[in-house]
Parts: C-alpha cells; structure tokens; sequence
C-alpha cells in the first residue's frame, strides 16, 4: 500500500514538485509550529497528512497539561477553586475576551464565550430577529450549513410564522456555486421592507467563499434590517473585523481552526452600539448578572456589562482552558505570520492540482486569495461516483479529507500543522485515484 511515508514510484512530473515542496518546508518560518501539535498516526506509524482543520483542528500538545492543572485544582480545592489559584472559574472566562476579540476585530466589551454555536445563535436571534408586520423575512444562503437553517426555520416556526413565506434562501445555479454580495444587495434593494434579519456566512462551509461582512452589513441595514454572521469557519482562518464592519452579531464556534476540541465552548460579538440597551429582548441567567450583585441573589435581574449580559450560566472550565491555550499560541505566532503562511499553502495545493489534475478536478473555492481562507473544495466533474470512489481512496493511503455531500471533497492545509509536502502528498493520491499517474 502507497503510505506518505513510502508513497511508491513517483511520477517523473510530480517529482520536481516534491522536492520544491520539501524547499519551501525548510524555508518555512513557522515550521517549528507543527511540532506543538500531535498529528494523528497512519497506520504504518507515519504522520497523516491531515486536512480537515476546517473540521475539527488538531490538539495542540500543551492542552494536555493545562487541563490536568484544572484537574488538579478542582482534586484539590473543590469549590473554594471558584475563587482561589492561579485561575479562579468566577472570573475563567475573562482571560479569553481580549484573545478572542483581537482574532475577530472587536472591542473586548464585544466579546464573550458561551455555550455552542447553535445555542447562541438562538439566544442572539431573540435579541436581533424581532418580526413586526410585513416585516418578517430571514435572509440566509441557499446551502447553509444545515444547523443554521434548522435554527433559522425553528424560530421562525416560534414566532408563528411560516418559512415557505418567510425564510428566503439566495443562490446561483451556475457550476462554481459562488454567491456575489450582489445578489444580497440586490434582494434587499427589491424587497428589503420585508427583511428583519439577515444572517449569512463569514466563510461558506461547503465552497470555502469568503465574504465581505461590512459590504452585506451596509445593505442590510440600508433596507432596515438586522445582519448577524455564522463565523464558524472565518475565526481563527481569515481575517475579520466585526466592529468596523457594523455587524450586529455573530457566533462562532471554536473546535475548527481555533484548536479548542471537539464540543469546546463557542464565542459571540454584539456591537457596542447594542450593549446596555434595555429596549432588546434577552433571555437571562444567573451568570448575566452584574457581577457586583449576583451573589445578593434579588429576583430582579441586573445586567453585566457588555456582551456578558447574554451569558446564561457559568463557564465550561475544561473545554475553555482547551481554548486559552490555543489562543495563547495565536497571540504567540502572529494571526498576520499564520495567515501569510494560510496564503502559501493553499495557493501551492491550488497550482498543483491546476498542474497535475487539470480538468479532472474542479477547484469550487475563489481564486482570488482574498475570498478564501485555507480550504479548497474540490468537485469532481465526472460526477459524483466517480468523486466518492476518490475520496474513499484517500484515507487508506494516510491522507485525511472530508466529503460534503452531493460532491464535495474538502481540503484545508492549516498553517499551524500542515507541511507544503502534505500539498504533494495529498495531490499525488488524488492523481493516482483519478488514473492519471
């Protein structure tokens, strides 16, 4: 079997590649990074060349560690750990706020973790999706990650209106699925009096588009309507500037590119402009409680300040140490330095697979660098049996992919861990499974 330790005879047109591959390796200063990681084993006892960061990104080595830290204090203070130690849990979530709102262009009040994605995209549709009249519409994208468009039609189910009226999902039906800001604009421009919210990508999960958050910011409130963003697979990839951008909200989760482990604990923006209203409806908890007062335990609810007003309940210890540590090795190597080595990556993987598969391969994700983070999603044209039977060859010869259904392969060379010879590797296979090797 062809390994990425012992991938067999190379072909005579991929082998000045490798070594070019293996140049640009050595020349990397980042490449010190990968070894802070533990990269996932091939059977053969090889790295895997993984690509599906975008999925779930791998465990940096220092979590470990640090979540026995927490262990320990719990093991050896039990509750009185809420207040005492090197990191009191009263005040855990804390140190993420300002690490968090550098990685999204936020003013620290902004920011806050809590919960899961999808929760706090309900609780910030409570705040910010509020139907009156005629004005009733959610605008989303045709193909959403499907627990956006779950969330988004549930509560439209919840405020007793029909999503057959209500929900509009904008899209194209050319072959490169990309959708221009135009197609928002132009819809809000037409029928915007009917719009209350709408919610969008920053990073579009199945092509890798990227998208102007500032420009469809500008046209939905142009028509008087809300903007909130689903930030799952922009934080931590690409840059984003929430403040400037005058979004009204956004969620993010922190299990992708931000290293935290599977489930960790999501992230929310709320302008500044939005904080400390008493005119927006919120749900309430124990933990959004001005700080000064929740232990006086009164009935009336007095809010904290800033975005922590939309917590509900206290900190996940374990899964946010996860992602203090991530954090903390963002702040160390530079968001500017990772994304200049994001750039590199996938624009080598995309001239190799131009190179090598040509048109037995259809690159869906922008061209432009700066519509794009670190994933490509690659289509096959020939159909997709013919992508599928390609995709399955791959994980049996070490390389780490994902398939997004009707015919997507995802890709996403993450510059903390990813090498410019996993490009080669995982373009060699492909060119293998397509039969022109």
């Amino acid at each position: 079997m062809n390994t990425p330790s012992n991938p067999g005879p190379v072909p005579a047109a991929l082998a000045a590649d490798l070594d070019h591959a293996r140049a640009l390796d050595r020349d990397d200063p980042l490449a010190h990074w990968r070894e802070r990681f533990w990269i996932p084993k091939h059977s053969d006892g090889s790295d895997q060349a993984y690509f599906v960061g975008n999925s779930l990104g791998l465990q940096p080595k220092a979590v470990a560690p640090f979540i026995e830290e927490e262990l320990a204090h719990w093991r050896e203070l039990g509750v009185a750990g809420h207040f005492r130690g090197p990191r009191p849990w009263m005040t855990y979530h804390e140190a993420v706020r300002k690490p968090l709102a550098d990685l999204v262009g936020a003013k620290p009040a902004e920011v806050v973790a809590m919960n899961a994605l999808t929760v706090n995209l309900h609780l910030l549709m409570v705040s910010f999706f509020r139907p009156s009249g005629k004005r009733n519409r959610i605008v989303i994208e045709r193909q959403p990650f499907p627990s956006d468009r779950y969330a988004v039609e549930s509560q439209l189910r919840f405020h007793g209106l029909d999503p057959d009226q209500c929900l509009v999902e904008l899209g194209v039906d050319s072959k490169d699925r990309l959708v221009d800001e135009s197609l928002v604009e132009d819809y809000l421009r037409e029928e915007g009096e009917h719009v209350a919210l709408v919610l969008w990508p920053g990073v579009q999960y199945a092509t890798g588009q990227s998208f102007d958050l500032a420009r469809i910011t500008a046209a939905a409130h142009a028509a008087g309507a809300m903007a909130g963003f689903d930030l799952a697979h922009a934080v931590g990839n690409v840059p984003v500037a929430l403040h400037a951008s005058g979004a009204d909200f956004a969620a993010w989760c922190s299990y992708k590119y931000l290293n935290a482990g599977s489930g960790s604990v999501s992230g929310v923006f709320v302008h500044e402009r939005h904080l400390d209203r008493d005119d927006i409806p919120r749900f309430h908890g124990w933990w959004g409680c001005h700080a000064d007062r929740r232990f006086l335990m009164e009935p009336e609810f007095t809010p904290a300040p800033g975005a922590d007003a939309w917590l509900l309940s206290n900190t996940h210890i374990l899964s946010t140490a996860a992602l203090r540590v991530s954090l903390g090795l963002f702040a160390e190597a530079g968001f500017g330095a990772l994304r200049r080595k994001s750039l590199a990556l996938t624009g080598f993987l995309e001239a190799l697979l131009h190179k090598h598969l040509g048109e037995r391969l259809q690159v869906l994700t922008p061209t432009d660098p700066d519509r794009r983070g670190c994933q490509l999603s690659l289509a096959v044209p020939a159909g997709r049996e013919a992508g599928r039977a390609l995709f399955e060859r791959l994980e049996p010869n070490g390389v780490v992919a994902d398939w997004r259904e009707p015919d997507i392969i995802r890709v996403a060379p993450v510059p903390f861990y990813n090498r410019f010879e996993d490009c080669w590797t995982l373009v060699r296979h492909l060119q293998e499974g397509s039969g022109t090797g």
